[in-house]
């Protein structure tokens, strides 16, 4: 990729971001309150969720240890195992659902982006 298109894709990206930024900037300030309370309530629900994950990692190391007759390095394998195959399933369903429709503002920016930089009316 040369210079001039890598600066040309780093400033359609950066127009994208500005225009989510403005968006959530707007929608922030006409509902900060609901906002700021369902904040608080979902980081102490990952946080709890994240504590439940932990707990279930460990039973589920002991359980593999004791049923499968495992030593400690073994079972932790097996888990870490079990754990990345689950991540690379969530990683590929959340890539899939990002992949959009996008909102008529944001395509609507995109267009005069990619405009202004192709030097196209």
């Amino acid at each position: 990729m040369s210079g001039q298109n890598f600066a040309r894709v780093t400033a359609l990206l950066s127009s994208v971001m500005d225009l989510h930024v403005r968006i959530a900037l707007q929608e922030a300030d006409k509902e900060k309150r609901r906002l700021v309370g369902g904040g608080v309530m979902l980081g102490m629900g990952l946080t709890l969720m994240t504590l439940a994950l932990v707990a279930a990692e460990l039973v589920l190391l002991l359980w593999i240890r004791e049923v499968f007759a495992l030593s400690w390095l073994q079972a932790a394998a097996a888990v870490a195992a079990v754990d990345v195959v689950l991540a690379g399933i969530s990683l590929r369903i959340g890539g899939q659902m990002l992949k959009g429709p996008y909102l008529p503002q944001t395509t609507a920016g995109l267009m005069r982006t990619t405009r202004a930089i192709t030097g196209k009316s």
